[in-house]
């Protein structure tokens, strides 16, 4: 018996973008759980439109459009908004492993940056997408790609000149 053809697809497509679409949700919305939930309905929204994906742009492209409006969604959720997620450092267990502190000042500076350009700046640095594939993703045209691109670059370097020269 022949196995479904968007069975397949979805299995598939699983294998090769979950954990960069994972990473991707987890960078967008802070939250491991969050991020997990984001992917599972990225996939689950793809797979019931499997139908409608034209080839237009590559399968990576189509399913990171989904993950980031799907981000975008829990974003704008009441549920989001009004539930306080942080966790004071003193409130966890103590950890099976010793905890090591990371400087994550450039991740905290990439985070801090405006929704539009925190979004480009995630999508070209940590999925490593072009400026093409970004514009298809935000359905922007690729001027406007470029110029947030560089309007980040300028907010990070100015937020980092300090870290940087201590390096």
């Amino acid at each position: 018996m022949a196995q479904d053809p968007r069975r397949e697809w979805l299995e598939n497509a699983i294998a090769r973008w979950e954990k960069p679409i994972l990473h991707l949700c987890f960078a967008y919305l802070g939250d491991a759980a969050l991020a997990e939930d984001a992917v599972q309905e990225t996939f689950f929204k793809a797979w019931k439109h499997y139908d409608r994906f034209r080839g237009e742009a590559d399968e990576k492209t189509w399913l990171t459009r989904i993950a980031v409006n799907q981000c975008k969604d829990q974003l704008k959720s009441s549920w989001f908004r009004n539930t306080d997620r942080s966790v004071s450092p003193d409130s966890l267990p103590e950890g099976a492993v010793p905890f090591e502190e990371r400087d994550d000042t450039v991740t905290r500076a990439v985070m801090s940056l405006p929704p539009r350009l925190k979004e480009v700046t995630l999508l070209r640095w940590y999925q490593g997408m072009n400026l093409e594939e970004i514009a298809k993703v935000l359905r922007a045209p690729r001027s406007t790609v470029n110029y947030r691109l560089k309007k980040a670059k300028t907010m990070l370097k100015g937020e980092l000149e300090e870290w940087y020269d201590e390096e």
